[in-house]
């Protein structure tokens, strides 16, 4: 009777672990795998997608968006709170100079003249700190992640880049380069939303 209680016991303990704790999945894009969860700041992110940007017929890099909650509509996910990671991964060598202008270039392609303004020079700190560490080699990962109260780091295979940058203001516009209304790429916006990466 003893053995069959510990056994009932160890087989109940066993389902709830199961339960509790995140389903263990990877999506893969490009032959990069993204987890379905992230640990960040001592929360567990969700992944809500992740996508290839091309260029032409060129793979040039993918990225994956980890967030508190996973949301089906561009703006829920914008004004979500908690904290984000923005994770790129080059899919080939990229001139630094070139890199910074298509992130300064697209969030102010899909920022409002007001949001522009507000947020100009930290875009231009960020930029300048970018075009400081040097060219991205291929397989480097670009990490932009928001702490609230914090603010924004930029990190590349793990070293610091430049950090906290304040405001959720910012975070947002750095988000828009791919979800907002003139996005780097829309087949990549759509996979960052959950659509299929395929």
């Amino acid at each position: 009777m003893k053995v069959m209680k510990a056994v009932t016991l160890s087989l109940s303990l066993a389902l709830a672990s199961m339960v509790c704790a995140p389903a263990h999945a990877v999506q893969e894009v490009a032959g990069v795998k993204f987890e379905d969860w992230y640990n960040f700041n001592g929360q567990q992110l969700q992944l809500s997608g992740a996508g290839l940007r091309k260029m032409m017929i060129m793979k040039v890099y993918v990225v994956g968006l980890y967030v508190p909650r996973k949301e089906t509509s561009v703006q829920a996910l914008l004004n979500a709170p908690g904290p984000k990671s923005i994770q790129v991964v080059l899919l080939r060598d990229v001139d630094a100079h070139r890199l910074t202008d298509a992130l300064v270039m697209g969030v102010e392609d899909n920022a409002s003249s007001s949001e522009w303004a507000a947020i100009k020079t930290r875009v231009g700190e960020m930029s300048k700190a970018m075009r400081s560490s040097g060219d991205v080699r291929e397989g480097t990962v670009v990490k932009l992640e928001y702490i609230p109260n914090q603010g924004t780091t930029v990190s590349q295979n793990g070293k610091p880049v430049i950090r906290d940058i304040p405001g959720e203001d910012f975070f947002r516009g750095v988000m828009r380069i791919w979800l907002g209304e003139r996005p780097a790429d829309r087949t990549l916006k759509a996979s960052l939303l959950g659509a299929s990466a395929d």
